[in-house]
């Protein structure tokens, strides 16, 4: 089939994009007019104890809750909309081993709860720093994805955001590995159906949606909920601007306006798989670097202060064609053999400076001769300047996502184009 090409006309209707363009998301995609970003709350968070995991894990199975607390989201519209709850629950790291994930879970109010859908939503780079967290930037109003997680509240559905692996006091995030990614997203989803206080239904009909990073965690959900959790009653999932390959992702990074997140990826393998030994390839502008990105660096500052840099200004030697590296980066790239059996929209930006196309269109066609319903789609962000063009599609396609979440829970055909 031929590809679909889409370049949405009109005037940007959100102003984009906070942490990832030094500006903000403001307005949702119904909206025409661009408005500047709501304030910040200026209520303090909530204590920061709740984020350390227990020194031994409770007993219990994967998505079972740890502990949770009520919160009020530090914007109007989602306090407006939902109950709202952060929860710290069981889930396992890329290892296989046991370990505590913090999320959010927000339920539409009014109504029968547990007669909602529930999405899982993965959200997108925020950054290795403990401020960065997304239930914490939720908490405080700065989550630049908020507007696409009031859309799917005013659709009545309830949505579980983790936090994925790592993100604490003294954070240790595994930024891009897959096989931590893709439990924390489907353990987010059950923690929010055995809250108790959130009323969900254990039957509810479930999807995965995200972009980006996120795209990627509802894509290795898809991949691993076979095997990992069978009981999902899952219909579909939405996974914009891919990183599938890690490798082909990363080396067009390097020295460019993304090299930040180079660095950061390289970070997240490093704490996810001990043997990588990255500090040992570091120099003291490496150690400098990653000490400062972990103590108060988001994705801003990543761009901004660690953009258009070479890996070779922190490190040795690069430890990237390294046996250990090659075979954990082999190991979290997607598609090598995909299990998903539910229709799929993916969708990608033909250009874009962060996550490179090709690699996400070589995904899609991966999945195509697995037998995925799949259904992929571009948006033609020629001409828009770096990481902007990586931002453009997840305001353009929000309304086919939406449409496509909607038709997987009304249980109408999908129309898969592979």
């Amino acid at each position: 089939m031929p590809v679909r090409t889409s370049r949405p006309a009109g005037r940007l209707t959100v102003a984009l994009a906070l942490t990832l363009a030094a500006c903000t998301l403001s307005a949702g995609p119904a909206d025409s007019t661009p408005r500047p970003a709501p304030p910040h709350t200026t209520a303090a968070l909530p204590p920061d104890d709740f984020y350390a995991p227990p020194a031994t894990l409770p007993e219990g199975r994967p998505g079972d809750v740890i502990r949770s607390r009520k919160v009020d989201p530090g914007t109007p519209t989602p306090r407006a909309l939902a109950d709202t709850w952060q929860v710290m629950y069981r889930s396992t790291d890329a290892l296989g081993g046991p370990h505590a994930v913090t999320a959010t879970v927000l339920v539409p109010k009014g109504g029968s709860p547990a007669s909602r859908p529930i999405v899982g939503w993965g959200p997108g780079t925020q950054g290795p720093a403990f401020r960065c967290t997304p239930s914490r930037m939720i908490a405080k109003g700065a989550l630049y994805e908020q507007w696409v997680i009031n859309a799917m509240l005013k659709a009545g559905y309830a949505v579980a955001v983790p936090d994925y692996e790592g993100y604490r006091p003294g954070p240790k995030t595994t930024y891009m590995v897959g096989k931590s990614l893709g439990p924390a997203l489907i353990d987010a989803v059950r923690a929010a159906q055995r809250l108790p206080a959130a009323g969900l239904s254990a039957d509810a009909p479930v999807a995965f949606r995200g972009y980006s990073q996120g795209g990627g965690a509802a894509l290795w959900a898809g991949e691993t909920k076979a095997d990992y959790a069978p009981e999902l009653n899952l219909k579909g999932i939405v996974a914009g601007g891919v990183p599938g390959d890690l490798m082909e992702v990363a080396l067009p990074l390097n020295g460019r306006a993304g090299s930040g997140f180079l660095f950061y990826a390289l970070i997240g393998l490093d704490h996810a798989y001990p043997e990588l030994k990255f500090g040992g390839v570091l120099n003291d502008a490496g150690r400098a670097m990653v000490a400062d990105l972990e103590a108060g660096g988001c994705a801003l500052e990543m761009i901004n202060k660690y953009g258009n840099k070479s890996l070779s200004a922190y490190v040795t030697r690069s430890p990237l064609v390294d046996a250990p590296w090659v075979a954990r980066y082999t190991e979290n790239t997607l598609g090598a053999a995909s299990k998903i059996k539910v229709p799929v929209f993916q969708y990608h930006a033909t250009q874009d400076a962060l996550v490179e196309p090709n690699q996400a269109d070589a995904l899609h066609k991966a999945y195509c001769a697995q037998g995925v319903p799949l259904t992929w789609k571009t948006y033609d962000t020629t001409g828009r300047p770096p990481i902007s063009d990586h931002l453009w599609p997840i305001q353009a396609a929000n309304a086919e996502a939406m449409t496509y979440l909607a038709d997987r829970f009304a249980n109408r055909p999908a129309a898969p184009d592979c």
